[in-house]
């Protein structure tokens, strides 16, 4: 069945119609204006700024000129903000500043990005760092939609990526242009990007894979025969097995380095590498050896007047003697540590050596000479005002034990 209406009651139904409309229209636009303003993007904002021609074409030479010393001179006022304490200010500047690098080319920008993200994250300010990641990122997908990307981009980036922290991006690019070094053949950006990878390994703390980079890159430095970069190189290695309690491997880089020493004449770096390396061979539990090497450190540093270097050989070697319960070597060694303490005025360590003997002729029954050593020990300790009562309670017991 058709129904009809009457005019009434269609124009009736329009006016319901309307009303309906217009409060959902209201209703849309209050809760529009309730709803807080999207944030722009400060490196997103078009690019019209009174330091460039509002015409967009190719800039001369003496325009990027002009324009580079315009942006050095926003930097420095930038960095007048941050002294002063405004810190939002600065990085509105700099956001201006890294808006108009773009016009300099993607390899200005993207050192500018570094320099200004490494500020961002040590001043923990979250926003700026992903506005700064984002915009490193954008780059980095535009390259690589590209046909042919240039070395000096491809590290560009991977340094702004370091600065921001971002380790695992940084990696990438790096090995990507190792591997182009490589079949290239240039040596100096294969070395480059080695140092670089090696860098954000210890920073990850992913000390296998540093260890990796660092043998690699002694290698080069040992077939160049470069001294200077194989001792560096020696140097990184040894810290690398030291904190991955690689023993044998820290022994083993120790003793070349010391090797490398003696070779260039720096003689003075071996006392104290020598004391390394006896500890190294104490944990693993060759005595023998470790002592020779603490005896061979402190040889050596005395004869460089390196005192505070034989006075640590020396209190090694005598701690070795003691934990195998040779007393008595021990003892003859800590008479040569008084001497040396003495001609170095190390007072504090003199104090506590004459401790030390006190204690081991106590454990001998040897009181005449506890006591003696105690009694020394106390002059120091009165005029340092440190741990009297210790040697005071010593003389006690020396005292009551010889009564008996």
């Amino acid at each position: 069945m058709i129904h009809f209406f009457s005019t009434n009651k269609i124009r009736s139904l329009g006016s319901v119609a309307f009303l309906i409309g217009l409060n959902n229209y209201i209703f849309l636009h209050n809760l529009a204006l309730s709803l807080p303003e999207p944030v722009l993007d400060p490196l997103e904002i078009p690019l019209e700024d009174s330091l460039i021609p509002h015409i967009i074409r190719p800039l001369t030479i003496l325009e990027k000129t002009q324009l580079r010393e315009n942006l050095n001179q926003l930097n420095q006022k930038a960095q007048r903000e941050m002294r002063a304490g405004d810190v939002d200010l600065a990085f509105t500047i700099w956001y201006r500043e890294l808006r108009l690098r773009r016009v300099l080319g993607r390899i200005e920008e993207l050192n500018r990005l570094g320099e200004i993200g490494k500020i961002a994250w040590e001043l923990a300010r979250k926003e700026d760092v992903q506005v700064i990641s984002k915009r490193i990122s954008n780059l980095h997908k535009i390259s690589e939609q590209e046909n042919s990307v240039s070395l000096n981009f491809l590290i560009a980036l991977a340094d702004a990526y370091f600065q921001l922290n971002s380790l695992d991006d940084s990696i990438t690019i790096y090995k990507k242009i190792l591997k182009y070094a490589q079949k290239k053949q240039i040596t100096l950006i294969a070395e480059k990007s080695l140092q670089g990878l090696g860098k954000l390994y210890l920073a990850k703390f992913d000390f296998p894979n540093a260890a990796k980079i660092y043998e690699k890159l002694l290698y080069r430095a040992q077939i160049k025969k470069n001294a200077y970069l194989e001792q560096f190189y020696l140097q990184i290695l040894s810290s690398i097995y030291n904190a991955s309690l690689q023993t044998n491997n820290s022994v083993n880089i120790k003793e070349k380095l010391v090797k490398s020493y003696f070779l260039t004449q720096k003689i003075h770096f071996i006392p104290s590498l020598k004391v390394d390396i006896g500890q190294d061979y104490q944990l693993l539990d060759q005595p023998e050896i470790a002592s020779k090497n603490y005896q061979e450190a402190y040889t050596l540093a005395w004869k460089l007047k390196l005192f505070r270097v034989a006075e640590e050989a020396l209190t090694k070697l005598s701690s070795l003697y003691e934990n195998y319960k040779q007393v008595d070597y021990a003892l003859q060694i800590y008479q040569k540590l008084l001497q040396i303490e003495k001609i170095s005025y190390n007072y504090y360590g003199l104090m506590k050596t004459y401790g030390i003997v006190g204690e081991i002729y106590m454990e001998k029954f040897q009181y005449d000479l506890a006591l003696s050593a105690f009694k020394e020990g106390l002059i120091l300790a009165r005029s340092l005002n440190y741990d009297q009562e210790y040697f005071l309670m010593k003389i006690k017991t020396i005292n009551q034990e010889i009564k008996k």
